[in-house]
């Protein structure tokens, strides 16, 4: 009952964009690669061009790493029917002028720190600033914010998608995502969009 009052009662701004979001390393690139793949347009710039960590891409609008700081957020309207790539951080700063389909991806806290930390060390730098414990409570906390922002704010929808549960099995969340967005894409692209290859930092399970 909640979710339709939500949809009666918003604004109705245009067609939603559709928000890949989730922690640093958790799977988003994937996701847009899934979401390109079956035919939906991202709204990138292409600035940050594909290497050893995101070997097909990483579907990056740079200005999005400002967006906390900026006051004219208008730009952000274009991306309504498309795809934008948000770090789950940054999702409380989005404009209230856009309905958005938050499509929010959660992977092992551990498998992400450990593909952060490879990161790092291939980029030459290192972080010393918080223990895994004091990052990992950080994370937890973010993820919580996100989901009590998009419950709460009458223009926001939220799906969450397993990393690993893609991973394996690529079906379900084609599906489910391509629901959630409207139900006009190839799923079977999608899901041929997913390299179990990538997936090089495994959880203990």
């Amino acid at each position: 009952m909640f979710e339709f009052l939500k949809r009666v009662f918003r604004r109705q701004p245009g067609e939603p964009i559709v928000v890949v979001s989730g922690l640093p390393r958790s799977g988003t690139s994937m996701l847009m690669k899934m979401l390109e793949s079956g035919g939906m347009e991202i709204l990138s710039d292409s600035e940050r061009a594909a290497d050893i960590d995101n070997p097909k891409g990483y579907f990056e609008y740079g200005r999005i790493k400002d967006l906390e700081k900026e006051t004219d957020k208008s730009y952000i309207r274009e991306g309504r029917g498309k795809v934008l790539k948000v770090i789950s951080f940054l999702i409380k700063d989005l404009p209230d002028d856009n309905d958005y389909r938050v499509i929010f991806m959660r992977r092992d806290l551990d498998e992400v720190l450990a593909s952060q930390n490879k990161m790092i060390h291939r980029l030459g730098t290192t972080d010393t600033t918080a223990t895994e414990a004091a990052m990992k409570e950080a994370y937890r906390n973010d993820i919580v914010r996100t989901r009590l922002l998009c419950r709460d704010r009458p223009n926001f929808e939220l799906i969450e998608i397993g990393y690993k549960p893609t991973i394996e099995n690529p079906a379900p969340t084609a599906r489910s995502v391509n629901a959630f967005v409207g139900g006009h894409l190839n799923e079977a692209a999608m899901r041929e969009a997913v390299d179990g290859s990538l997936y090089r930092n495994r959880g203990k399970s």
